[in-house]
């Protein structure tokens, strides 16, 4: 359970250090997600692009 027993409420050490920033940050930047499934969305698209080809 959460903070203060709130559903959804949590404490990340990584937020609180600002890794989770960073991380969003190089991400924008160089366009590649970062997480498992925002690298999952993106070679999907890519492939349903090249079989669909590009409008």
């Amino acid at each position: 359970m959460g903070f203060l027993g709130i559903r959804g409420l949590g404490f990340s050490w990584k937020r609180a250090v600002g890794i989770s920033g960073i991380k969003q940050k190089i991400a924008q930047a160089i366009g590649i997600p970062t997480t498992r499934g925002g690298m999952e969305r993106k070679i999907g698209r890519t492939i349903i692009k090249t079989i669909l080809g590009k409008k």
